[in-house]
């Protein structure tokens, strides 16, 4: 893990939309008044024809995407992802997934961590709601290979696809020209005395935690699982076979989210504790993205003392 070359992967995301539209003239983009901060603000310099700002008024942009969807464009939709999957949730069930249209919602500024804006724009709850609607693809990714590689596989899947990223900057995890597949997870390292799931941004630090704990003599692996559906069943029960202590952690609440949905599959295919490490049925607060880590216990330091309890 490269700890000095850091990108937000809402920044990953922008970059690869531009280069993504020269390759496919399919791809349209629609943003809600927030480009600069989303970074489609960069397609939509480079392609002005095919962007959209719809403006504030986001549950009609999901109604226009779909619509764009039946004349066979590629729609890749973008705003916070407390607006997208929040306040849009009515048009992204009636209006996307249940007639199975093609559109991309690309959703930034996801989970605490979109820090002094507070408990109204730090959406906990999106992977609950998405992961809960049928058609629906789920990604959630960790640094910028893997955003760009995302951004670009799910131009080649024909149905919804959620795409949830982050507004802090994160530290450059896989090499450039790694490669992933949608459901399937990647597991980092050998370990036998935990495994810990992770997504997005507390990928980095679950490999901090791993970096740390060898140092003492005990050695985990920590699976980064980027696709939340379809959830990796293989990889889950594979690490509850092989390791002692199963652990998730995610910037989203616990309920519903990527340690609720490990616990079905646990349930169902080989029972086993997992300890759950998020947001505990509560709000956000407003501060800074790092000392909300902190606070609401998603640091390495936390998962050290979760892994030695």
């Amino acid at each position: 893990m490269n700890m000095e070359e850091r990108k937000a992967t809402r920044q990953s995301y922008g970059e690869k939309l531009a280069e993504l539209g020269s390759k496919n003239k399919e791809i349209v983009v629609l943003d809600a008044d927030l480009s600069n901060a989303t970074k489609t603000s960069i397609f939509a310099k480079k392609f002005p024809e095919r962007f959209f700002n719809i403006g504030i008024a986001e549950q009609d942009m999901m109604g226009t995407a779909a619509g764009l969807a039946t004349f066979g464009k590629i729609p890749y939709v973008s705003t916070f992802a407390m607006f997208a999957a929040g306040r849009a949730y009515d048009q992204i069930r009636n209006g996307i997934c249940y007639p199975n249209l093609n559109v991309k919602i690309c959703a930034t500024h996801s989970g605490i961590t979109v820090g002094e804006d507070g408990a109204t724009h730090q959406m906990l709850e999106d992977i609950s709601l998405m992961r809960g609607l049928p058609n629906m693809t789920v990604i959630s990714t960790s640094d910028d290979t893997q955003t760009k590689w995302a951004v670009e596989e799910i131009s080649k899947i024909n149905s919804p696809v959620y795409l949830r990223l982050c507004r802090l900057d994160t530290p450059l995890i896989y090499e450039k020209n790694k490669t992933f597949e949608i459901g399937k997870a990647e597991q980092i390292g050998e370990g036998t005395d935990a495994t810990v799931f992770a997504t997005g941004i507390v990928v980095a630090e679950a490999l901090l935690a791993k970096k740390e704990l060898e140092k003492q003599g005990i050695n985990i692996r920590v699976v980064d699982i980027h696709t939340i559906k379809p959830i990796d069943k293989d990889m889950i029960v594979k690490c509850a076979k092989e390791t002692n202590k199963l652990i998730s952690i995610e910037d989203h609440s616990i309920i519903g989210g990527l340690g609720s949905r490990i616990a079905e599959v646990l349930s169902e295919e080989f029972p086993k504790k997992l300890i759950r490490m998020g947001i505990k049925d509560e709000f956000g607060k407003s501060g800074k993205a790092t000392e909300l880590l902190k606070y609401y216990g998603l640091t390495a330091e936390d998962i050290i003392k979760q892994v030695k309890s």
